[in-house]
């Protein structure tokens, strides 16, 4: 492992979604976008809103309120893309709000507890319980955002998307 990577490895860029704040590993992320115009993709799932382009390059974007089976929230100036690495596939996240970028020792890391059968929709993306000071994060799987159909749904229509742009 590099030196940068090492750096890296125990920060990550958190954000707020509805009341509770999530974190990703910033080794994953590649950048944070202000929101902009996203075309949506018809008959995908509700979560995924669609598209942008990225300078030139068209990712998807997916609403992580919608995907934690959360209700809606209006979009405002607070409110932006995180865009990721998931699978080789570049996606994006739309979050409330970025709230900042933290270190979290491995020892200050405790497993995602395993809640019984009312087990609410966005405990399968969370890995592990971060410990920050007197706040906790919980801190998400990206692989685990999207499941394959969605993958290979936003690869097909992002190729196509690249077709038709060139």
């Amino acid at each position: 492992m590099s030196e940068q990577q090492d750096a890296l490895k125990e920060k990550y860029v958190t954000f707020m979604s509805k009341n509770e704040y999530f974190g990703l590993k910033i080794e994953y992320v590649n950048e944070i976008i202000v929101l902009q115009e996203i075309t949506a993709i018809p008959e995908s799932e509700e979560y995924i809103k669609g598209l942008i382009n990225l300078r030139g390059k068209i990712i998807p974007v997916i609403d992580v309120r919608l995907r934690f089976r959360q209700e809606p929230f209006d979009y405002d100036d607070r409110t932006c893309i995180i865009v990721i690495n998931v699978q080789s596939t570049v996606v994006g996240l739309i979050v409330e709000k970025i709230a900042e970028v933290v270190e979290i020792p491995e020892e200050n890391l405790l497993p995602s507890p395993s809640i019984g059968h009312g087990d609410k929709m966005k405990d399968r993306y969370v890995y592990a319980i971060g410990k920050v000071g007197e706040s906790v994060k919980l801190l998400l799987d990206p692989d685990k955002l999207l499941n394959d159909d969605d993958l290979s749904m936003v690869e097909q229509v992002s190729e196509e998307a690249e077709v038709m742009s060139e």
